[in-house]
């Protein structure tokens, strides 16, 4: 801006000392010749540390809560028990099922044996076909009898064990929802456990075109409130849709090298994403004028005459603006003194100090 300043006061002061340059003599001004760059996006995000994996816990009945045996941040082994509902109504569905089992078994052993006998005494001449048939149709019964008391058997040990959650991977509590005595309903969620297969760092980035070449890219992360060294990780997932409150989509990255270390689960991490996204025509931002509602820049034409030419702005970067039409590469525009100009106007060049 100082040296721009310098460039206004030197204009000015020819302009008003000199009657040649009044009278038309070339203004000295920047030159600068437009370039086509790829635009280097860096984004420095802030976020937290998850699991790439979590998993929301259970019951799938409803019932009174009778035990918890585990907290937010404990390590958990597969089918370590969690938790436990009151089973007393179980139970006794339990026992009424083994019993009536059991007195199934006991009718059907009495019906195969009625229909054993009943087909020796047809065989040797003394019983009737209509005999051996309703002893067969007895033990076929009883039969039926015996597998349904089977299947009420199995619900009612499924049952009992439904009272008991336990953990179905080696995990991390992250969320507890429940206490002892609590009333809970059939798939509310009471637990929340975060396997050890990963982490991730999940950050709110900016809804910008220049991200879809984000996935895949390398992505540097320090952790914020730890003290530990610098991480890497890989961009995995961006999320299609924008938040309407932030502005913002989420962008999950997988952490390289971290697997078990679950001292860093809900970590604030800060992310550094370096991104090459398709280029533009690059020139000084203090090229850029406007003509009615539209940006625009001043031209050099071969006889050094400018000429004010309407431009589309892609993106800003820093002391540069990337522009998607309206000049080609190799173009020569006017950067500082381009607000001393007019249509037609005779430049030269004048050396620009920054």
């Amino acid at each position: 801006m100082r040296a721009l300043w310098f460039a206004w006061v030197i204009a000015a002061v020819d302009a008003f000392a000199s009657p040649a340059l009044a009278q038309g003599e070339p203004l000295r001004v920047e030159l600068v010749a437009a370039q086509e760059k790829a635009i280097q996006l860096d984004l420095q995000l802030s976020g937290s540390i998850t699991a790439t994996d979590s998993v929301e816990m259970s019951f799938r009945q409803a019932g009174r809560v009778t035990g918890v045996l585990v907290d937010e941040g404990d390590r958990v082994k597969q089918g370590q028990e969690l938790a436990r509902l009151d089973s007393v109504q179980q139970d006794q569905a339990l026992r009424v099922a083994e019993a009536g089992l059991a007195a199934a078994r006991a009718a059907l052993a009495q019906a195969r044996q009625a229909s054993d006998r009943a087909e020796g005494l047809l065989a040797r001449g003394v019983g009737t076909r209509a005999a051996r048939d309703e002893a067969l149709q007895a033990l076929s019964e009883a039969q039926g009898s015996a597998k349904s008391a089977e299947s009420t058997l199995e619900q009612a040990r499924r049952a009992v064990q439904d009272t008991v959650l336990r953990a179905p991977t080696d995990a991390v509590v992250t969320a507890r929802d429940m206490a002892p005595g609590q009333i809970v309903g059939a798939a509310q969620v009471v637990l929340t456990i975060a396997t050890l297969d990963g982490l991730e760092a999940e950050f709110n980035a900016p809804d910008h075109p220049g991200l879809d070449g984000a996935l895949g890219a390398s992505v540097r992360l320090d952790t914020i409130d730890i003290d530990r060294p610098e991480m890497r990780g890989t961009v995995t997932e961006i999320s299609p849709l924008v938040d309407p409150g932030t502005g913002t989509v989420t962008m999950r990255v997988s952490i390289h090298d971290v697997d078990g270390d679950t001292g860093l689960l809900g970590a604030a991490v800060r992310g550094h994403v370096d991104i090459a996204a398709d280029g533009g025509i690059v020139v000084p931002w203090t090229a850029l004028m406007r003509e009615g509602d539209q940006p625009a820049v001043w031209r050099v034409g071969d006889d050094n005459r400018v000429s004010l030419v309407p431009v589309t702005i892609d993106y800003f970067a820093n002391d540069v603006v990337y522009l998607s039409d309206g000049i080609s590469a190799g173009d020569i525009v006017v950067g500082a003194g381009s607000q001393l100009l007019y249509p037609g106007r005779q430049v030269q060049m004048a050396e620009v100090l920054r």
